[in-house]
């Protein structure tokens, strides 16, 4: 079964990277997918980087699996308009376009009409003016599978890192009142059963980070250490989970720690984000746990100012839509 791809931003770089992978399918030995949606978009957006894209427009999955060696291909979009290729200039038409993508890839994932679903960057301002009421895609999906927003978990994986986000879209002042034991036992325990069931990872462990400089110091800069994350570890130490921690974050994505744990849970956004993007930026991916279906994205945004141009990095699409078709084998039953 082939993995789903949503557009995402017509104007912004996704369909150059989409339309990038599908031409280094083979050398990189991606799995089959198709796109949702926007054929004449990915064929000039190929063709502004100087490519030549053959389309196959199916009406199915079992077409798609059968078209993919020679041609990508894309699943029309009967009720949604396909705008002019207008890259780095945003419209609302591309938008609708967008979120009409999304939302039939995801049902197709969430059905097994797909193995599993790879998502485009997509500009959230816009997407807002049509109809769109969620702070990013995860959330989106979240509400799409019917899982608590608190358990769609946002873990960003790279081949030197694998980082999750205790809190992600809100004001960094917003944090602590956010912060509290069961949001963090709850996240840990989402990240083992994934690092299990997805990444063959057998005893999973997790680091976790302070949320003040030093990890407080003995509570010198403050007291959520000792007064929330400490015992949060305690609780899931004594369900058996390899955690450990609260580890200062200036030294836990260090060389000499990172070999120590299989991934580090983070009290804020950019606490997981920096290190990440800092490491594996052109091959870093946004991975959803805690869905019944499986979700990756490349770990960056639209970029419209270089939307169109040719420059733009195909790696974490690529990065992407390998993970997915990883994690999707995994789960097979001969796999299990």
């Amino acid at each position: 079964m082939p993995l789903a791809v949503s557009l995402g931003d017509p104007a912004g770089i996704g369909p150059e990277l989409i339309a990038a992978a599908w031409r280094m399918r083979q050398a990189e030995r991606l799995p089959p997918f198709f796109v949702v949606g926007g054929a004449d978009i990915l064929v000039a957006a190929a063709a502004s980087g100087g490519h030549d894209l053959p389309i196959m427009r199916v009406s199915g999955t079992d077409g798609a699996a059968a078209a993919f060696a020679d041609a990508l291909p894309v699943l029309e979009l009967p009720d949604a308009a396909s705008p002019a290729y207008t890259p780095g200039h945003p419209t609302r038409e591309g938008a609708a376009l967008a979120l009409s993508s999304l939302t039939l890839a995801t049902r197709m994932a969430l059905s097994d009409a797909a193995s599993g679903l790879v998502t485009g960057p997509i500009a959230k301002s816009l997407l807002a003016e049509v109809g769109f009421d969620f702070p990013g895609q995860t959330e989106f999906l979240a509400a799409a599978c019917d899982v608590e927003a608190e358990d769609a978990v946002m873990m960003l994986a790279g081949p030197q890192l694998r980082t999750v986000p205790l809190t992600v879209h809100c004001a960094l002042a917003d944090v602590p009142g956010r912060l509290t034991a069961e949001l963090i036992c709850r996240r840990a325990r989402i990240t083992a059963a994934a690092l299990q069931r997805d990444f063959g990872i057998d005893r999973p462990r997790l680091a976790v980070a302070g949320l003040n400089p030093h990890a407080g110091e003995d509570g010198k800069f403050g007291d959520e250490e000792a007064r929330i994350i400490a015992p949060a570890i305690a609780s899931l130490r004594a369900e058996g989970l390899e955690v450990t921690g609260p580890h200062p974050a200036d030294a836990l994505f260090t060389a000499r720690a990172r070999p120590t744990y299989d991934a580090a849970l983070c009290m804020y956004h950019d606490q997981a984000l920096i290190p990440l993007k800092t490491l594996d930026f052109d091959s870093g991916v946004n991975v959803t746990l805690g869905l019944p279906m499986i979700r990756t994205s490349p770990d960056h945004g639209t970029a419209f100012d270089i939307a169109g141009k040719g420059v733009a990095d195909p790696g974490a699409m690529i990065a992407a839509i390998r993970m997915a078709g990883e994690m999707a084998a995994r789960r097979m039953p001969a796999h299990r």
